[in-house]
Formats: C-alpha cells, sequence, structure tokens
C-alpha cells in the first residue's frame, strides 16, 4: 500500500486539489502571453507594432503573470514559515555580538515573517528581549528588502543572475548598515519605553496538523492578493504607459550609464514611493527595457522597499528622531554604493 493509500480520505482529496491546482497554475502561467497576443491581434486586430497596443498587453501580461507568481510565492513561504515562530527567531538573535549576529540577523529578515507594516512591533520586541540595536537593524532592514516576494517575482521576470545579484546587494546593505549603526552607540536615541516593554512568550499548545498549514497557507496568500492589488495594479499601470510611450532616451539621460547622479537621483525618487516588491517591480521592467542600468535600477527598488515614507513613519514610535535621520542617511548610502557598484561591474 502506497503513502497516499494509507493517508485518510479527506487528506487525499486535499493532496489532490493541491496537484490540480499546481497543474492548474503551470498551465495559466505558460498560456499568459500567447492568450493575450492572440485575443488582442488576432482576435481584436490591433496592430501589434501600436503604442496602445505595446501598453495594454504590457498591462494585461503582467498582471495576471504577477498575480500567479505572488500568490503561489506567499502560499509556499507561508507554509514554510508555518514551522519558523517568531519566538525561535528571537531567541537565535538574543546574546548574538555584532558582526556575526548582523549576518545571522539579515538571513533571518529573508526567512521570517516580517514586512515594513510590523516593524515597530519587531522593534520593541527584540530590543526588549536583549537583541543589540545594530543587529536588530539588520534584521527590519533584511525582512522587506529581502523578502521572498522579492525574490519570487525577480526570478520570475529578470532570472536567476538578476536575482542572485540583489540578493547579494541586499544583505550586504542590512549586514552592513545594521553593523555602522551598532557602532555608533545610538541605544540612547531608542524612545525610553521600548527597553521598559516586558518580553512575552507566545502561547504554546499542540503543533498544527499539515492540512491547517495548508488552509492558513491559501488563506494568506488570498488575504494578500486582496491587501496589495491596488497598489499592483498601479505599478503595472505606470510601467505599460512608459513601456509604451515613455521616449526611449528620457529616462537613459537623466538616470543612465552617462548620468554621474543617476543612482542618487533613482533612489531620492524611491523614496518617497509607497509600495512593496510586487507594486514596484514591474515599474522596474519596464524602466529596464529603456535602458536603464541595471544597477540604477536595483538602487532604486531598494529604496522604494526598504526606506518608504509608511514604514519610517511607524519607526518614528520608536526611534527619536536624530536616530531616525542616521537611520536613513546609512541606509541610503549603502543603497547607493551598491547602485554605482553594480553598474560599474556590469557595464
Amino acid at each position: 500500500m502506497s503513502v497516499l493509500q494509507q493517508l485518510p480520505a479527506s487528506s487525499r482529496a486535499r493532496a489532490g486539489l493541491l496537484a490540480v491546482g499546481a497543474l492548474a497554475w503551470t498551465a495559466a502561467y505558460w498560456v499568459n502571453g500567447r492568450v493575450w497576443d492572440l485575443l488582442l491581434v488576432d482576435l481584436v486586430g490591433l496592430d501589434p507594432d501600436a503604442r496602445w497596443t505595446a501598453s495594454l498587453r504590457f498591462f494585461l501580461y503582467d498582471t495576471v503573470k504577477i498575480a500567479l507568481l505572488l500568490g503561489v510565492i506567499v502560499f509556499g513561504v507561508t507554509l514554510l514559515r508555518s514551522y519558523m515562530s517568531v519566538e525561535r527567531t528571537r531567541a537565535l538573535l538574543g546574546g548574538r555580538r555584532e558582526g556575526a549576529g548582523n549576518v545571522l540577523a539579515a538571513g533571518l529578515g529573508v526567512v521570517t515573517p516580517f514586512c515594513s507594516c510590523s516593524a515597530v512591533p519587531a522593534f520593541i520586541g527584540f530590543v526588549a528581549a536583549g537583541v543589540p540595536l545594530g543587529v536588530t537593524m539588520s534584521f527590519l532592514i533584511a525582512s522587506p528588502l529581502v523578502n521572498e516576494v522579492a525574490i519570487g517575482l525577480l526570478l520570475g521576470l529578470f532570472g536567476w543572475q538578476v536575482t542572485v545579484l540583489y540578493v547579494a546587494a541586499g544583505l550586504s546593505v542590512a549586514i552592513v548598515a545594521g553593523w555602522v549603526l551598532g557602532r555608533l552607540h545610538l541605544d540612547r536615541w531608542v524612545e525610553p519605553f521600548v527597553l521598559e516593554t516586558p518580553v512575552v512568550d507566545g502561547p504554546t499548545g499542540a503543533r498544527p496538523r499539515f492540512e491547517d498549514r495548508v488552509r492558513a497557507a491559501a488563506d494568506e496568500a488570498r488575504s494578500v492578493l486582496r491587501r496589495i492589488w491596488p497598489y499592483l495594479l498601479i505599478g503595472i499601470g505606470i510601467g505599460a504607459l512608459i513601456h509604451g510611450w515613455a521616449p526611449e532616451d528620457l529616462f537613459t539621460h537623466y538616470a543612465g550609464e552617462g548620468a554621474a547622479f543617476g543612482v542618487v537621483v533613482a533612489v531620492l525618487l524611491g523614496v518617497p514611493l509607497y509600495s512593496n516588491a510586487a507594486g514596484v517591480l514591474p515599474l522596474v521592467g519596464a524602466l529596464y527595457d529603456k535602458g536603464l542600468p541595471m544597477g540604477t535600477l536595483l538602487a532604486f527598488m531598494m529604496s522604494v522597499v526598504a526606506l518608504s515614507l509608511p514604514e519610517l513613519i511607524l519607526l518614528r514610535r520608536v526611534l527619536k528622531p536624530p536616530l531616525l535621520a542616521v537611520f536613513v542617511g546609512v541606509v541610503a548610502s549603502a543603497i547607493v554604493a551598491v547602485g554605482y557598484l553594480f553598474n560599474a561591474v556590469l557595464t
């Protein structure tokens, strides 16, 4: 008797449903571009060389593609994250020295369930548990910057080389910026109530069944898509307009390889934007098609994700203005350095 036959009937049904869902996802991802070419050009009769056609196809194709990628990525990572508790993460970081602690914190930031919206509770919990300030900063920078959504979408849109490049750059920024902030000994600029917050462990109990983990992962995928779809459509819409209508030399003139301050301009433009990896990647793709160098695009993306205004407003609750200003300065400087470095290496 096979392992599948030994499972209860309900479990076999769910396993079959997962298999069918995986096949349906693969088919939808594979035919996505072909469907829009058939619909827009062959059935509707639009001119394939017209700007409107290029913009419309970009919008429809990228909307479906990113939604498919986002759904399966969030589902898979949520399933894996269910085996990694916040308490375990805090215990791993507690008492770590700077240097090795920054490296470990940045790595854990990639796989643990935090984003910019949870920056304040994460910061309070880690600092109150005795995690050094610089180590905590490495975690908070890496968590939104090198998250699973960014990795999965970059892999699907640009391939493994760009994805590896981005992960290496993001982890380097998180490690170096956290180490620098820790060496500056800025604990006095943390709001006093943070250090006075008692540490409360999460509830303990029976481990959830795999079926419960799968159900929770599916619910989380639906929830994420519902929360971010407006930003996703805005990002794809802007990217579609750039893809079809922006002059070829507009962006390369101001932020291309020959522009001395192109990376700085990209970072300054990225900080005020409120988006996440899913929302900003279509825009990055359109700018890449217009000839912007990859280092400039990586710096732009990192500034949008790691230094968004909503996150800075939230962090103000736990950081005094001098520390918040130093945090922004150190992280922005590291991002700019990474952008120029990769532009020099990749030219």
